[in-house]
């Protein structure tokens, strides 16, 4: 198979626990099957939901905050600055259709991941942001989570491929 896109890691954000301001990281280390070192999933101090779900790593496309800071799309025109980190998801990508991930594995630096689902928003980011109607503007591009199939250092900067399944 070609390959047919190729992206960019911007961020990288990990928090100790939930309800924690997000931490920008110019590295981190992931752990297969667990998590990014010192983030609250790898500790096991976020929240969870009580369906069985994977959440080593989770990802957001800096195209959707651009677009939420534009007020797209025009319906229903929620326009919102959304900064990276306040998303809470661990990476920040450009150029990469996270949306077309589910099930496929793709490389981020010397890492190795694979698309579990998509991501939902919940309605206590508002609250903890304190912006009425981010719940809606991220439905359907909350992201997507991920499991570690092979750990190692990342970076901002690192180009993220896909890899044949």
């Amino acid at each position: 198979m070609a390959q047919s896109w190729s992206g960019e890691l911007l961020h990288i954000h990990i928090a100790p626990a939930a309800s924690y301001e997000m931490e920008e990281l110019a590295e981190a280390r992931l752990i297969a099957g667990k998590g990014i070192e010192g983030d609250r999933y790898f500790l096991g101090t976020g929240t969870y939901s009580p369906k069985p779900d994977v959440r080593d790593v989770t990802l957001i496309e800096t195209e959707v905050l651009e677009q939420l800071a534009a007020g797209e799309p025009k319906m229903p025109g929620i326009k919102l600055d959304l900064a990276p980190g306040d998303h809470r998801r661990n990476l920040t990508t450009r150029g990469v259709p996270l949306n077309h991930l589910v099930g496929q594995r793709f490389r981020i630096g010397e890492t190795v991941l694979r698309g579990a689902r998509l991501n939902f928003p919940c309605k206590y980011i508002e609250e903890l942001l304190g912006m009425p109607r981010l719940f809606d503007g991220l439905l359907n591009r909350s992201g997507l989570n991920c499991a570690i199939e092979v750990g190692g250092i990342i970076r901002p900067g690192d180009r993220i491929v896909p890899m044949e399944s």
